[in-house]
């Protein structure tokens, strides 16, 4: 799933060309891909895009003040083209869920793999009329989000650190990857407590957070979208590396499954060498 940094990225790649391009025509390929009725996506056609800005793992086309917004979900992606085909997309008869022509003949589809879709649309007046963009937790990465305001956030929460960094409501953006790479620069368990965690621990993780984000999409600024999920790939430590060495101390990537995820952590690093129990209610064995 692209999360915040790979958000950004198709943020930066979409606004230095669809910026000031009036959308010429909005194709369904899918009609549940779209959320919302009224305003219908006729609306957008004829009018300029006049930026693109990112909330969470959202991205939002502010189209002469409609906008278009989308969410990739798990298996969504965004594909560019300077030349658009000719050829409608059919309802039903494509894997493109949705496609906007732009007045130079560019433009771009969204489309979706698999068999489970959750790919969404949305053409709305006001971004924030989007409930899961409503209920949005603070964005990592912006200048409001301090120490002292995610101090205030662990605080609060008895859970495990994984699944908080992962709630949207809590903070915005971060998923599955950038939790396990984030808790394995602060050297921390995913499983971890949040509001039992020291001082010192909560200002490593609030560093890690900032830091290994930051990173992330430096490395993803000025990039394709065709190739920001390479890009993804090769920049993890731990994410997606099961059974390959952990390039700071060496160990063995370590992996735990559940239903419909896994999460991967190193032993040495962040549980004393402990392995994690690989089961849904895990915990350190003894």
């Amino acid at each position: 799933m692209p999360e915040l940094p790979e958000v950004q990225g198709l943020v930066d790649f979409l606004a230095g060309r669809v910026v000031g391009r009036v959308i010429t025509d909005v194709e369904l390929g899918s009609i549940a891909v779209l959320k919302t009725f009224n305003p219908p996506p006729d609306a957008l056609v004829g009018r300029p895009v006049d930026g693109v800005a990112r909330h969470g793992k959202f991205v939002d086309l502010d189209v002469d003040g409609t906008h278009l917004v989308f969410h990739l979900a798990r298996a969504g992606w965004l594909r560019f083209s300077e030349k658009l085909s000719t050829t409608r997309v059919r309802p039903g008869k494509s894997p493109i869920a949705l496609r906007v022509r732009l007045d130079d003949e560019s433009g771009f589809d969204l489309t979706e793999a698999g068999t489970k879709k959750g790919l969404a649309a949305y053409v709305v007046e006001d971004p924030q009329s989007v409930p899961a963009i409503g209920s949005l937790g603070p964005d990592p990465l912006s200048e409001g989000f301090t120490r002292e305001v995610f101090g205030q956030i662990l605080a609060g929460q008895r859970s495990q650190i994984k699944g908080l960094l992962r709630s949207q409501g809590t903070i915005a953006g971060v998923g599955n990857a950038y939790s396990d790479e984030v808790l394995h620069a602060a050297k921390l368990s995913p499983f971890a407590i949040a509001n039992t965690l020291t001082a010192e621990q909560v200002d490593t993780l609030y560093a890690a957070l900032r830091e290994t984000l930051q990173a992330a999409v430096a490395q993803s600024s000025g990039k394709p979208a065709a190739e920001l999920k390479d890009a993804k790939r090769r920049g993890m430590a731990v994410h997606g590396r099961a059974g390959q060495e952990c390039p700071v101390c060496g160990d063995t990537v370590r992996e735990v499954s559940f239903a419909d995820s896994a999460l991967q952590y190193c032993p040495t690093c962040q549980t004393g060498g402990k392995l994690l129990a690989d089961r849904r209610m895990s915990r350190l064995l003894k």
